[in-house]
């Protein structure tokens, strides 16, 4: 597969991907397969417990698929061992939960800053693009802030900003309007969809909510482990 960065390349490909649990019922996932551009921001919808965050962990190198494949970036990861797994999600991957997970020591930078010092960035450089990334996403007078000092809105900013500070070519979102009320939550998605047309970078989030799912350019119904329609949301 080309790895030229340029619009239009595939970032993700899962293809027949299958996942099942020693002490569940039966496979989770059933022969799934997926492509996603670059730039584009897609949208998993489905009940609880129809393998959205399966399919998600699976992505994020979280769990190994039992059958199939997986390529992000052209690069196929289901045999990775686990240091190198780790280093691809650092340095392809970007996470955005919904219990924002930030450590609470930290300021609102030094917890941006934590994937460059996964990569053994030096301090002051961590420090500039840290708080850089902070003014994009609106929080630069949040930057010595400590997450209790903030509201879950600007937490999840903070959140939004440490996943694309290492330039990412991918975005996982796990139900990030979640833990936010309506308008907050129509704020972050607001964020998330100019982040994702102004720096070109793929999201995949999964979402209960319907409304939020209509802002991506593609709503992808999973239903008992497989994938069913796929609809263009605009």
């Amino acid at each position: 597969m080309d790895c030229v960065d340029k619009v239009g390349r595939v970032v993700l490909v899962v293809e027949n991907v299958s996942k099942s649990y020693a002490q569940g019922d039966g496979a989770v996932l059933k022969d799934v397969s997926l492509h996603l551009q670059r730039a584009e921001f897609a949208a998993l919808v489905g009940p609880s417990g129809s393998g959205k965050s399966t399919l998600l962990n699976l992505v994020g190198l979280l769990d190994r698929p039992d059958d199939g494949g997986i390529q992000i970036d052209g690069r196929a990861v289901g045999a990775l061992t686990a240091l190198e797994a780790a280093r691809v999600r650092n340095h392809l991957i970007g996470f955005v939960f919904q219990s924002f997970h930030l450590l609470s020591r930290q300021t609102a930078w030094e917890n941006v800053a934590l994937p460059l010092f996964h990569r053994g960035v030096g301090r002051s450089e961590r420090k500039v693009r840290a708080l850089a990334m902070l003014d994009r996403v609106g929080l630069s007078d949040r930057s010595y802030y400590r997450p209790e000092q903030m509201s879950g809105g600007q937490r999840q900013r903070v959140a939004i900003a440490r996943a694309l500070v290492g330039d990412p070519r991918l975005i996982l979102a796990d139900e990030p309007t979640g833990n936010l009320d309506s308008a907050t939550g129509a704020q972050i998605m607001d964020l998330l969809r100019t982040l994702n047309r102004d720096l070109g970078v793929t999201i995949l989030m999964v979402t209960h909510d319907r409304d939020m799912a209509k802002c991506c350019d593609r709503v992808i119904e999973v239903r008992d482990g497989r994938i069913g329609s796929t609809l263009g949301a605009g």
